[in-house]
């Protein structure tokens, strides 16, 4: 069995979604002063590689600590979009993938978008998918759905459209994901467990591919 790590390192430098504000790191307790190391973390709860429960958007969603373990593990299929070069990803670009989208459980868009991670332009331009080929994949019987952008909806969006699509119908979103160019296409389990944080409306994750 082979695991690989596709989440961004949590650390105070790291890049935050525009009007939030990095993780703040302090160490309250230190082996010199307490005989034991422990940091107080202050984050926000979308930080980094994270998922988001249909609470952050849908008013009355289901919260973290309302949704069972098992929906954030299953199998899993890379959807291969990185030669695309397109801003908006339409249902054509998806339909060779469907026998594989027909049998997973969660789906993981690769663009190449994570390769800007930490710079300016990671922000803007990244690809989405179009509000037809959102609903054209929320009709799969899927537990979820990752990128390897800052979000599934454009940076200053009020209405986050594709966010809605999919909440609405109990699929999760996992944003900010990286390493999918080395995953296989599927016959991989995918797992992206959050905090199990009361009324949690998204946490920050360690997601990973679990490789037979």
């Amino acid at each position: 069995m082979k695991l690989v790590d596709l989440s961004h390192t949590i650390s105070p430098r790291m890049p935050a979604y525009p009007g939030t504000s990095p993780p703040v790191f302090t160490t309250p307790c230190t082996i010199a002063n307490t005989g034991f190391n422990e940091r107080k973390v202050i984050l926000y709860s979308h930080t980094g590689t994270h998922v988001d429960a249909p609470a952050h958007i849908i008013p009355g969603g289901k919260t973290l600590d309302q949704i069972s373990a098992d929906n954030f593990v299953g199998k899993s299929s890379v959807l291969d979009l990185a030669a695309n070069k397109k801003s908006t990803i339409e249902i054509v670009d998806l339909e060779s993938y469907q026998s594989f989208i027909e049998k997973s459980e969660f789906i993981l868009l690769h663009t190449g978008w994570c390769q800007l991670w930490g710079k300016k332009g990671y922000f803007q331009g990244y690809p989405l998918l179009s509000h037809e080929a959102a609903k054209w994949v929320s009709s799969f019987n899927l537990k979820g759905l990752g990128v390897d952008t800052i979000s599934v909806d454009e940076v200053g969006s009020t209405a986050f459209p594709i966010h809605r699509i999919l909440l609405e119908r109990n699929i999760i979103v996992v944003e900010n994901l990286t390493n999918l160019n080395i995953l296989p296409l599927s016959g991989f389990i995918f797992s992206c467990l959050p905090l199990n944080l009361e009324e949690g409306d998204g946490s920050p994750v360690r997601a990973v591919a679990i490789i037979e």
